[in-house]
């Protein structure tokens, strides 16, 4: 098992769900076009997520040299 690895991967998910939420309270209220920055933010977040679950899940497997 890989620490590192293990912690970068939720480091990853925590700052995604921070970065979505900070930008729905904050700058979404005042965009000309909120849905579609709603979209595009949770496409980036979603991706970086999904990375940190994927850190997770190679941390857990893999074997540490």
């Amino acid at each position: 098992m890989n620490m590192r690895v293990i912690f970068t991967g939720a480091l990853m998910i925590v700052l995604a769900l921070g970065f979505f939420f900070y930008m729905m309270e904050t700058l979404m209220p005042r965009s000309n076009d909120p849905a579609g920055m709603m979209q595009t933010v949770g496409e980036v977040s979603g991706f970086v997520g999904a990375l940190g679950l994927v850190f997770i899940v190679f941390g857990v497997f893999k074997k540490k040299r």
